[in-house]
Protein backbone atom coordinates (compact mmCIF):
# COMPACT_ATOMS: atom_id res chain seq x y z
CA UNK A 1 0.00 0.00 0.00
CA UNK A 2 1.41 3.38 -1.03
CA UNK A 3 2.46 5.60 1.89
CA UNK A 4 4.23 8.92 1.97
CA UNK A 5 7.43 7.89 3.73
CA UNK A 6 8.53 11.48 4.27
CA UNK A 7 5.34 11.95 6.27
CA UNK A 8 5.94 8.65 8.11
CA UNK A 9 9.41 9.83 9.13
CA UNK A 10 8.00 13.17 10.30
CA UNK A 11 5.34 11.41 12.35
CA UNK A 12 7.99 9.25 14.02
CA UNK A 13 10.14 12.29 14.83
CA UNK A 14 7.21 14.40 16.05
CA UNK A 15 5.66 11.64 18.14
CA UNK A 16 5.76 11.98 21.92
CA UNK A 17 6.12 8.21 22.14
CA UNK A 18 9.26 6.30 21.22
CA UNK A 19 8.82 3.80 18.40
CA UNK A 20 10.35 0.38 17.82
CA UNK A 21 11.26 -1.46 14.64
CA UNK A 22 13.09 -4.69 15.49
CA UNK A 23 14.27 -6.58 12.42
CA UNK A 24 12.36 -9.80 12.90
CA UNK A 25 10.52 -12.56 11.16
CA UNK A 26 12.13 -15.69 12.61
CA UNK A 27 10.53 -15.42 16.09
CA UNK A 28 7.21 -16.28 14.42
CA UNK A 29 8.44 -19.79 13.60
CA UNK A 30 7.79 -21.05 17.12
CA UNK A 31 4.37 -19.42 17.27
CA UNK A 32 3.24 -20.84 13.92
CA UNK A 33 4.94 -24.21 14.21
CA UNK A 34 6.97 -23.76 11.03
CA UNK A 35 10.47 -24.87 10.15
CA UNK A 36 12.99 -22.26 9.06
CA UNK A 37 13.58 -23.81 5.65
CA UNK A 38 9.86 -24.12 4.93
CA UNK A 39 9.43 -20.44 5.68
CA UNK A 40 12.42 -19.35 3.59
CA UNK A 41 11.21 -21.32 0.57
CA UNK A 42 7.51 -20.48 0.78
CA UNK A 43 6.36 -16.86 0.30
CA UNK A 44 2.96 -17.59 1.83
CA UNK A 45 4.63 -18.83 5.02
CA UNK A 46 6.83 -15.73 5.10
CA UNK A 47 3.76 -13.53 4.89
CA UNK A 48 2.00 -15.55 7.60
CA UNK A 49 5.04 -15.15 9.85
CA UNK A 50 5.13 -11.37 9.39
CA UNK A 51 1.37 -11.10 9.84
CA UNK A 52 1.58 -13.08 13.09
CA UNK A 53 4.18 -10.67 14.49
CA UNK A 54 2.35 -7.58 13.23
CA UNK A 55 -0.82 -8.71 14.97
CA UNK A 56 1.05 -9.16 18.28
CA UNK A 57 3.41 -6.20 18.35
CA UNK A 58 3.00 -2.48 17.60
CA UNK A 59 6.21 -2.15 15.62
CA UNK A 60 6.68 0.99 13.55
CA UNK A 61 7.17 -1.11 10.40
CA UNK A 62 7.82 -4.67 9.32
CA UNK A 63 10.49 -6.20 7.11
CA UNK A 64 10.73 -9.28 4.94
CA UNK A 65 13.33 -11.94 5.76
CA UNK A 66 16.98 -10.90 5.86
CA UNK A 67 18.61 -13.75 3.94
CA UNK A 68 21.85 -12.50 2.43
CA UNK A 69 22.53 -15.65 0.39
CA UNK A 70 19.64 -15.30 -2.07
CA UNK A 71 21.30 -12.75 -4.36
CA UNK A 72 24.58 -14.70 -4.58
CA UNK A 73 22.57 -17.84 -5.36
CA UNK A 74 20.93 -15.99 -8.25
CA UNK A 75 24.43 -15.22 -9.60
CA UNK A 76 25.28 -18.94 -9.43
CA UNK A 77 26.95 -19.34 -6.03
CA UNK A 78 26.51 -22.58 -4.12
CA UNK A 79 24.27 -22.18 -1.08
CA UNK A 80 24.12 -24.66 1.77
CA UNK A 81 20.82 -25.21 3.55
CA UNK A 82 20.63 -26.67 7.04
CA UNK A 83 17.69 -27.12 9.36
CA UNK A 84 17.20 -24.13 11.65
CA UNK A 85 20.19 -22.20 10.24
CA UNK A 86 20.21 -19.24 7.86
CA UNK A 87 21.52 -20.43 4.44
CA UNK A 88 25.21 -19.78 3.78
CA UNK A 89 27.22 -19.20 0.59
CA UNK A 90 30.05 -21.63 -0.09
CA UNK A 91 33.15 -21.00 -2.19
CA UNK A 92 33.66 -18.31 -4.79
CA UNK A 93 32.65 -17.93 -8.41
CA UNK A 94 34.82 -14.90 -9.27
CA UNK A 95 38.53 -14.51 -8.49
CA UNK A 96 40.12 -12.41 -11.27
CA UNK A 97 39.35 -9.97 -14.06
CA UNK A 98 38.68 -12.74 -16.59
CA UNK A 99 36.04 -14.40 -14.44
CA UNK A 100 34.59 -10.98 -13.56
CA UNK A 101 34.19 -10.16 -17.24
CA UNK A 102 32.48 -13.51 -17.79
CA UNK A 103 30.14 -13.08 -14.82
CA UNK A 104 26.56 -12.84 -16.05
CA UNK A 105 24.09 -10.61 -14.26
CA UNK A 106 21.00 -12.68 -13.46
CA UNK A 107 17.43 -11.74 -14.19
CA UNK A 108 15.59 -10.55 -11.09
CA UNK A 109 13.35 -13.34 -9.86
CA UNK A 110 15.90 -16.06 -10.48
CA UNK A 111 16.40 -18.66 -7.74
CA UNK A 112 14.97 -17.54 -4.39
CA UNK A 113 14.82 -13.84 -5.26
CA UNK A 114 11.42 -14.60 -6.75
CA UNK A 115 10.28 -16.07 -3.45
CA UNK A 116 11.22 -12.92 -1.56
CA UNK A 117 9.50 -10.68 -4.09
CA UNK A 118 6.31 -12.71 -3.82
CA UNK A 119 6.54 -12.61 -0.01
CA UNK A 120 6.91 -8.82 -0.27
CA UNK A 121 3.83 -8.59 -2.48
CA UNK A 122 1.71 -10.70 -0.14
CA UNK A 123 2.89 -8.75 2.89
CA UNK A 124 2.31 -5.36 1.28
CA UNK A 125 -1.25 -6.40 0.41
CA UNK A 126 -1.93 -8.01 3.78
CA UNK A 127 -0.34 -5.57 6.25
CA UNK A 128 -1.51 -2.05 5.57
CA UNK A 129 -1.39 -0.34 8.97
CA UNK A 130 2.37 0.26 8.88
CA UNK A 131 5.14 0.46 6.27
CA UNK A 132 6.47 -2.77 4.80
CA UNK A 133 10.17 -2.89 3.94
CA UNK A 134 11.82 -5.38 1.66
CA UNK A 135 15.42 -6.37 2.28
CA UNK A 136 18.39 -7.21 0.12
CA UNK A 137 22.15 -7.34 0.42
CA UNK A 138 24.39 -4.37 -0.39
CA UNK A 139 26.85 -4.16 -3.30
CA UNK A 140 30.16 -4.75 -1.53
CA UNK A 141 28.65 -7.46 0.68
CA UNK A 142 27.34 -9.26 -2.40
CA UNK A 143 30.71 -8.88 -4.12
CA UNK A 144 32.33 -10.39 -1.02
CA UNK A 145 30.15 -13.47 -1.37
CA UNK A 146 30.87 -13.86 -5.07
CA UNK A 147 34.65 -13.37 -4.67
CA UNK A 148 35.01 -14.40 -1.01
CA UNK A 149 36.07 -11.78 1.48
CA UNK A 150 39.80 -12.51 1.44
CA UNK A 151 40.05 -12.32 -2.35
CA UNK A 152 38.04 -9.12 -2.44
CA UNK A 153 40.02 -7.33 0.26
CA UNK A 154 43.35 -8.36 -1.27
CA UNK A 155 42.32 -7.06 -4.69
CA UNK A 156 40.96 -3.77 -3.42
CA UNK A 157 44.64 -2.82 -3.31
CA UNK A 158 46.18 -5.08 -5.96
CA UNK A 159 43.55 -4.93 -8.68
CA UNK A 160 40.76 -2.49 -7.83
CA UNK A 161 39.50 -2.46 -11.43
CA UNK A 162 38.57 -6.12 -10.99
CA UNK A 163 36.61 -5.38 -7.82
CA UNK A 164 34.90 -2.37 -9.38
CA UNK A 165 33.77 -4.51 -12.32
CA UNK A 166 32.20 -7.01 -9.93
CA UNK A 167 30.59 -4.13 -8.03
CA UNK A 168 29.19 -2.70 -11.27
CA UNK A 169 27.46 -5.98 -12.02
CA UNK A 170 26.25 -6.39 -8.44
CA UNK A 171 24.88 -2.85 -8.36
CA UNK A 172 23.09 -3.22 -11.70
CA UNK A 173 21.33 -6.32 -10.40
CA UNK A 174 20.49 -4.75 -7.02
CA UNK A 175 18.95 -1.68 -8.69
CA UNK A 176 16.61 -3.96 -10.61
CA UNK A 177 15.92 -6.01 -7.49
CA UNK A 178 15.05 -2.86 -5.51
CA UNK A 179 12.75 -1.70 -8.30
CA UNK A 180 11.04 -5.10 -8.20
CA UNK A 181 10.46 -4.76 -4.44
CA UNK A 182 9.01 -1.32 -5.14
CA UNK A 183 6.72 -2.73 -7.84
CA UNK A 184 5.64 -5.45 -5.37
CA UNK A 185 4.14 -2.71 -3.20
CA UNK A 186 6.69 -2.28 -0.43
CA UNK A 187 7.25 1.14 1.11
CA UNK A 188 11.02 0.87 1.19
CA UNK A 189 14.06 -1.36 1.16
CA UNK A 190 16.65 -2.13 3.81
CA UNK A 191 20.04 -2.55 2.15
CA UNK A 192 22.15 -4.81 4.36
CA UNK A 193 25.80 -3.88 3.85
CA UNK A 194 27.66 -5.63 6.71
CA UNK A 195 30.97 -5.99 4.84
CA UNK A 196 31.20 -2.19 4.58
CA UNK A 197 31.71 -2.17 8.34
CA UNK A 198 35.09 -3.82 7.81
CA UNK A 199 36.37 -1.06 5.53
CA UNK A 200 38.22 2.16 6.26
CA UNK A 201 36.18 5.36 5.72
CA UNK A 202 37.87 6.01 2.37
CA UNK A 203 37.33 2.41 1.26
CA UNK A 204 33.72 2.66 2.38
CA UNK A 205 33.34 5.68 0.09
CA UNK A 206 34.98 3.97 -2.86
CA UNK A 207 33.69 0.41 -2.65
CA UNK A 208 30.33 0.75 -0.90
CA UNK A 209 28.71 4.15 -0.50
CA UNK A 210 29.06 5.35 -4.08
CA UNK A 211 27.40 2.16 -5.30
CA UNK A 212 24.68 2.27 -2.64
CA UNK A 213 24.00 5.86 -3.73
CA UNK A 214 23.24 4.61 -7.23
CA UNK A 215 20.57 2.31 -5.82
CA UNK A 216 19.17 5.14 -3.69
CA UNK A 217 19.07 7.51 -6.67
CA UNK A 218 17.26 4.89 -8.76
CA UNK A 219 14.50 3.97 -6.31
CA UNK A 220 14.02 6.41 -3.44
CA UNK A 221 11.17 8.91 -3.63
CA UNK A 222 8.40 10.30 -1.42
CA UNK A 223 6.69 6.90 -1.24
CA UNK A 224 9.75 4.63 -1.09
CA UNK A 225 12.44 4.93 1.56
CA UNK A 226 15.91 3.39 1.53
CA UNK A 227 17.44 2.35 4.85
CA UNK A 228 21.13 1.41 4.89
CA UNK A 229 22.10 -1.21 7.47
CA UNK A 230 25.74 -1.54 8.52
CA UNK A 231 26.48 -3.66 11.59
CA UNK A 232 30.21 -2.92 11.73
CA UNK A 233 32.26 -0.38 13.67
CA UNK A 234 30.69 2.56 11.89
CA UNK A 235 31.58 5.51 14.14
CA UNK A 236 33.99 6.88 11.52
CA UNK A 237 31.83 5.79 8.58
CA UNK A 238 28.71 7.81 9.32
CA UNK A 239 29.57 10.62 6.91
CA UNK A 240 30.23 8.10 4.16
CA UNK A 241 26.90 6.41 4.87
CA UNK A 242 25.10 9.76 4.81
CA UNK A 243 26.61 10.49 1.38
CA UNK A 244 24.39 7.75 -0.07
CA UNK A 245 21.36 10.01 0.34
CA UNK A 246 19.34 7.32 2.09
CA UNK A 247 16.55 8.58 4.35
CA UNK A 248 17.23 6.04 7.08
CA UNK A 249 20.16 4.21 8.67
CA UNK A 250 20.32 1.12 10.83
CA UNK A 251 23.29 0.35 13.08
CA UNK A 252 24.53 -2.82 14.71
CA UNK A 253 25.60 -3.39 18.30
CA UNK A 254 29.31 -2.97 17.50
CA UNK A 255 28.81 0.74 18.24
CA UNK A 256 27.16 2.88 20.88
CA UNK A 257 24.19 4.79 19.53
CA UNK A 258 25.33 7.76 21.60
CA UNK A 259 28.44 7.91 19.39
CA UNK A 260 26.33 7.70 16.22
CA UNK A 261 23.27 9.86 16.83
CA UNK A 262 25.11 13.21 17.22
CA UNK A 263 26.33 12.69 13.63
CA UNK A 264 22.88 12.08 12.14
CA UNK A 265 20.80 15.07 10.95
CA UNK A 266 17.65 15.44 13.00
CA UNK A 267 15.38 14.84 9.99
CA UNK A 268 17.02 11.50 9.16
CA UNK A 269 15.81 8.32 10.85
CA UNK A 270 18.43 6.30 12.75
CA UNK A 271 17.80 2.85 14.19
CA UNK A 272 19.53 0.27 16.39
CA UNK A 273 20.89 -1.59 18.28
CA UNK A 274 20.02 -4.17 21.00
CA UNK A 275 22.30 -7.19 20.52
CA UNK A 276 20.38 -9.84 18.55
CA UNK A 277 22.16 -12.95 19.79
CA UNK A 278 23.61 -12.13 23.21
CA UNK A 279 20.53 -10.27 24.45
CA UNK A 280 17.45 -11.15 22.38
CA UNK A 281 18.25 -14.82 21.85
CA UNK A 282 20.47 -15.78 24.79
CA UNK A 283 19.35 -13.28 27.43
CA UNK A 284 16.54 -13.44 29.94
CA UNK A 285 13.42 -11.28 29.75
CA UNK A 286 14.84 -9.24 32.64
CA UNK A 287 18.05 -8.62 30.68
CA UNK A 288 16.11 -7.62 27.58
CA UNK A 289 14.06 -5.14 29.60
CA UNK A 290 17.17 -3.71 31.24
CA UNK A 291 19.05 -3.24 27.96
CA UNK A 292 15.99 -1.73 26.31
CA UNK A 293 15.46 0.76 29.14
CA UNK A 294 19.16 1.69 29.13
CA UNK A 295 19.15 2.43 25.42
CA UNK A 296 15.92 4.41 25.57
CA UNK A 297 17.25 6.50 28.44
CA UNK A 298 20.61 7.09 26.76
CA UNK A 299 18.97 8.27 23.51
CA UNK A 300 16.07 10.24 24.99
CA UNK A 301 17.08 13.56 23.39
CA UNK A 302 17.13 12.14 19.83
CA UNK A 303 13.60 12.21 18.43
CA UNK A 304 14.75 10.70 15.14
CA UNK A 305 15.82 7.48 16.86
CA UNK A 306 13.81 4.26 16.51
CA UNK A 307 14.88 1.51 18.88
CA UNK A 308 15.61 -1.78 17.16
CA UNK A 309 17.68 -4.90 17.22
CA UNK A 310 21.29 -4.57 16.07
CA UNK A 311 20.58 -6.91 13.15
CA UNK A 312 17.89 -9.46 12.34
CA UNK A 313 16.72 -11.38 15.39
CA UNK A 314 17.86 -14.99 14.96
CA UNK A 315 15.80 -18.18 14.88
CA UNK A 316 15.03 -19.82 18.24
CA UNK A 317 14.78 -16.47 20.01
CA UNK A 318 12.27 -16.90 22.86
CA UNK A 319 8.99 -15.10 22.37
CA UNK A 320 9.20 -14.10 26.04
CA UNK A 321 12.19 -11.92 25.13
CA UNK A 322 10.33 -10.21 22.28
CA UNK A 323 7.48 -9.60 24.71
CA UNK A 324 9.94 -8.13 27.23
CA UNK A 325 11.33 -5.71 24.64
CA UNK A 326 7.89 -4.27 23.86
CA UNK A 327 6.87 -4.27 27.52
CA UNK A 328 9.93 -2.18 28.36
CA UNK A 329 9.09 0.21 25.52
CA UNK A 330 5.50 0.57 26.72
CA UNK A 331 6.66 1.15 30.30
CA UNK A 332 9.06 3.86 29.11
CA UNK A 333 6.37 5.61 27.07
CA UNK A 334 3.93 5.50 29.97
CA UNK A 335 6.52 7.10 32.26
CA UNK A 336 7.52 9.88 29.89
Amino acid sequence: MKKNMNQWSKEVIDSKERRAFPLMIYPALEINGMSLLDMLKDPQKQYESLNTLASRYSSAACITAMDLSAEAEAFGSEVVFKEEEIPTVMGKIVDNMTSAEALKTPVVGKARTGIYLEAARLTSEGITDRPVFGCHIGPVSLAGRLCDITTMFMNMRRDPKFIHLVLEKCTGFLIEYSLAFKAAGTNGIVIAEPVAGLLSPSQCDEFSSKYVKRIVDAVQDDNFMVVVHNCGNTVKQVQSMLSTGAKGFHFGNAVKMTDILPQIPENIIAMGNIEPSGVFKMGTPEMVKEKTRELLDATSEYRNFIISSGCDIPPQTPISNINAFFEALNDYNNRN
